[in-house]
């Protein structure tokens, strides 16, 4: 029996493609999805479900190239371009050049011996601000003292390390 399924598609092969390429406009994606509604009909076809070969195939065909293309839609890849092997070769990386992880690890050592120059109230201050996300009131219950007293710590901290900072960019 499968060898009338088989006899059909090779008949239709080419009709299938056609009506295919019509709706994606790609012949190696036409061919592909030909191949696969000969696998999605002789699946049915071994389930005894089909009663007519052709129609089964034309409609299977039609209906996953239907599917690829709200497919692409989505992905928003209907109509773009693939982009050749120079376009791909010019898209910068997404990690920093060497001058810029140089530069960045030059404000971080500044920025650390700033802290370590704060007295270690600031500087816990300025973590649970800034690096753990607490409110002035958690930190000032954490530690015993009053919001107004976090407040101006943390101005304290800031100032200070932004001016350091600021110097290492006036070099």
């Amino acid at each position: 029996m499968s060898a009338l399924l088989n006899e059909v598609f090779l008949v239709q092969r080419n009709a299938l493609m056609g009506a295919v390429f019509r709706i994606v406009r790609d012949r190696q994606t036409a061919e592909d999805l030909a191949q696969d509604a000969y696998l999605r009909a002789r699946k049915a076809f071994e389930a005894g479900r089909i009663e007519h070969i052709e129609a089964f195939l034309h409609q299977t065909a039609r209906n996953l190239a239907i599917d690829y293309l709200r497919r692409r839609k989505t992905r928003g890849e209907l109509g773009a371009a693939r982009p050749t092997e120079t376009e791909l070769s010019n898209i910068p990386a997404d990690i920093p050049s060497l001058e810029t992880e140089l530069i960045e690890r030059e404000r971080l050592r500044t920025f650390q011996n700033a802290m370590t120059q704060l007295p270690d109230r600031v500087q816990t201050v300025l973590r649970f601000s800034r690096i753990e996300g607490w409110s002035n009131a958690q930190i000032a219950e954490h530690l015993g003292v009053s919001e107004r007293t976090v407040f101006n710590d943390l101005k304290l901290a800031l100032a200070h390390c932004r001016d350091s900072l600021a110097r290492l960019e006036s070099r």
